[in-house]
């Protein structure tokens, strides 16, 4: 899940400073989820999905299509 965060990030062309911002925490607390130092909370996991535009399920990993459900 930790590696799909990043990936997504990075694909989007976003920094860990830029996502901390929209995500309104500090800056170490999103590279701990990227790392997998902290697990990510669900109103976290929320917002990456919506901003990503996929589902949750591919966040974590229970899915490989990054197509949201419909």
């Amino acid at each position: 899940m930790f590696k799909r965060v990043r990936d997504l990030r990075e694909d989007h062309d976003m920094t860990q400073k830029q996502m901390s911002e929209y995500l309104q925490i500090h800056q170490t607390t999103y590279s701990d989820y990227e790392l997998g130092n902290l697990n990510i909370p669900i109103d976290v996991l929320i917002r990456l999905a919506k901003l990503y535009g996929t589902s949750i399920d591919y966040i974590v990993g229970l899915t490989d299509d990054p197509k949201p459900y419909r």
